[in-house]
Formats: structure tokens, C-alpha cells, sequence
């Protein structure tokens, strides 16, 4: 069984409100109608989970916000027990991250590359296997395939024009309205 993802971007709409008074977080969208992918070393970069590829999440295991909305709050307790990983990062993080920060370590699992149209090798998939005596940079080939241990940066595992695009582009819309720091994406995981 695979795991998928689920959440809302949500934003804090403080315009012409005095910097005291308590504002209260909104669902912006659900991510369901913007991000409809399922890459575990997109939810390992990002949040942790399903983590081979060996990354310092960027918001892992934060918990559900106190000041949640009703709505992601309602539709989170649907999931009960099959609910896990709860965590959520703002939009303000995310516009400081270094796409370009390599994995702590070497992925656990081996790209597999099969020759493309141009007879160069394109990435085909990636493979669990039995890494012993393997280290980072080793390859081999089995018959037409090319098999390698590679550590990836951030931006291999979310590509700026990958399935995040639509969501960075609402967060980043809606951190322009309402500031960087009042605009949230909550997520969990079902397996």
C-alpha cells in the first residue's frame, strides 16, 4: 500500500487590522485540487516521510497548528487512525530554502537508467537492493541497464516545474496579499 498526502494551504488575512488583534487562519484550497502526485522523495525533502533519499526534512513531525480551521480540522479527524505525520510549513520557509542542498546521505534505493531515443541514459527508476559494499558514485550495468548510487539536492527531489508548482504558485500569490509568514500549507499522510 502506498502513502498518499492530503492538507490545505491556508492563509491569515491580516490587511488594515491593528498588528494586536488576533487573526484567525482560513483554507485557502484544498491541496487535493492543486498537487494529485505521490513521490516519496518529494514527501522526504519536504516533510520526512517515506524518507529514502535521506533528507533533513524541511517540516517534519510538527504536529496539526493550534490554530487550525474548523475545515482542515473536520477533515483531518476523518481520517482517524489512518491519519499520520501531521505537520504544516509556511510559505515563508519555504521561500528560503536552498533548493540546490544536497541529502545528508546517499539514497537507500539505486537509480536504474535505460538508454533513451538518443541512446543516451535516461533516468528509469529507482530500485531497492542491497546496498552493502556499495558507496555513493559506484554503477554497474545488467544487460541495457545502467544502475548507479546517487545522493540528490532538493531540487531533483521537488523540481521547481514538478506537481509542487501549482501549490508554490497559490502560496506564493497569496504570500504577496497577506505576507510570507501568514500563509501555511498543513499536510498528512495516509498508508
Amino acid at each position: 500500500m502506498g502513502t498518499d498526502i492530503h492538507g490545505f494551504v491556508e492563509y491569515r488575512n491580516t490587511p488594515g487590522l491593528p498588528e494586536d488583534e488576533d487573526t484567525v487562519w482560513d483554507v485557502a484550497i484544498d491541496l487535493d485540487a492543486l498537487y494529485a502526485g505521490r513521490s516519496y522523495d518529494e514527501f522526504g525533502c519536504l516533510f520526512g516521510v517515506r524518507n529514502y533519499a535521506g533528507f533533513h526534512p524541511l517540516a517534519a513531525d510538527r504536529g496539526l497548528p493550534e490554530d487550525l480551521p474548523e475545515r482542515t480540522r473536520r477533515a483531518y479527524e476523518v481520517w482517524g487512525d489512518d491519519a499520520h505525520g501531521p505537520t504544516w510549513i509556511s510559505w515563508a520557509e519555504l521561500a528560503a530554502v536552498d533548493w540546490d542542498e544536497p541529502a545528508e546521505r546517499a539514497d537507500d534505493r539505486v537509480n536504474e537508467y535505460r538508454r533513451g531515443p538518443d541512446g543516451g541514459w535516461q533516468p528509469y527508476a529507482k530500485v531497492g537492493t542491497d546496498l552493502a559494499g556499495r558507496a555513493e558514485g559506484d554503477e554497474w550495468q545488467v544487460g541495457d541497464r545502467l544502475f548507479r548510487v546517487e545522493r540528490m539536492t532538493r531540487r531533483d527531489a521537488v523540481p521547481p516545474d514538478g506537481p509542487w508548482a501549482p501549490v508554490w504558485t497559490v502560496m506564493r500569490t497569496l504570500a504577496g496579499l497577506h505576507g510570507a509568514q501568514n500563509v501555511r500549507l498543513t499536510v498528512w499522510f495516509d498508508s
